[in-house]
């Protein structure tokens, strides 16, 4: 049965707090301790002051340095995220707790996946560090995510689309050390997942109508961070075509089992505005689909 509706954010997140504490508890009791210099090939390192980069000391293919190049710039902006979702949870209380340990671990990511590329040249260092220097510059703005209850949804799907991508990566390379490597982040990645699913779940409990309509928000809108670095959109395109990521994995691996988990159909009690929206993410999640599937005849043909 639904509990009583919060109509304010505050009131949410405070009666949010029980579970989050819950779950941050599971979470530290399932997350395993790793360290990024276990995963990295440091015999392979040579002096780049006395032997500078040159594109042929990469082993990755041109579509593997995209995709991993992409992914650790999308991580490099941790600094923002976190402030972002501090200023959005808040830092008191379980909600604090958890955004310093979910930040933690996401700190290791960026360390190891920079330490790869590093060592074993796999993509020309300098380029790279002006990636980062230039998207931390630019920093991240949630102006696509006005509530908590719209961070919630939209952290949940970014942090499983993650996952996904971060793994298929990894197998893209045909390294085994990435693919070790990348693994390992994304069952981080998937933690954290499943923490804000869950979360996302009890907010429905408690307000079913206003995350239904955050999850139509989210759902219709979304977009992976990173999509404000220069040639994202063509980067993109480029991942999706080699099926690092792209409309099939987003339709079917990241929005279908959340909306299941979250038993959309199901729900009872919802406000016209709201049984509306979810009737509009259906119709989406059916145009997602087609459109899927003209991606993919494309991509054979």
């Amino acid at each position: 049965m639904p509990l009583k509706a919060a109509t304010h954010p505050k009131d949410l997140l405070i009666e949010l707090e029980p579970l989050v504490g819950r779950a941050l508890d599971r979470h530290l009791g399932t997350a395993t301790e790793w360290f990024p210099h276990e995963f990295v090939p440091y015999e392979l390192g040579r002096n780049f002051q006395a032997d500078p980069w040159r594109p042929a000391d990469s082993r990755l293919s041109d579509i593997a340095q995209t995709a991993m190049e992409l992914n650790l710039l999308t991580e490099d902006n941790l600094p923002y995220y976190h402030l972002a979702i501090w200023e959005m949870f808040g830092g008191d209380g379980p909600w604090g707790e958890w955004i310093r340990r979910w930040t933690a671990e996401e700190g290791r990511h960026a360390i190891a996946m920079r330490d790869y590329l590093t060592v074993t040249r796999g993509v020309d260092p300098v380029q790279l560090e002006r990636g980062r220097m230039d998207h931390v510059s630019r920093g991240f703005y949630a102006t696509g995510i006005p509530s908590p209850l719209d961070g919630l949804v939209y952290v949940t799907i970014q942090e499983l689309a993650t996952r996904i991508a971060h793994r298929n990566t990894g197998a893209i390379t045909g390294d085994p050390a990435a693919e070790r490597m990348m693994a390992r982040i994304a069952l981080d990645e998937n933690l954290h997942y499943v923490f804000y699913r869950d979360v996302a779940s009890g907010a429905l409990a408690v307000d079913p109508s206003a995350t239904v309509l955050a999850i139509h928000r989210q759902v219709l809108g979304f977009a992976m961070p990173g999509f404000e670095l220069p040639s994202f959109r063509e980067k993109a395109i480029r991942i999706a075509s080699a099926g690092i990521y792209d409309l099939r994995i987003h339709h079917d691996q990241v929005l279908t089992p959340v909306l299941r988990h979250w038993k959309l159909t199901e729900l009872d009690g919802l406000s016209d505005e709201a049984a509306r929206a979810r009737e509009e993410i259906l119709d989406h999640m059916e145009r997602l689909d087609d459109a899927a599937d003209r991606f993919e005849a494309k991509r054979a043909s």
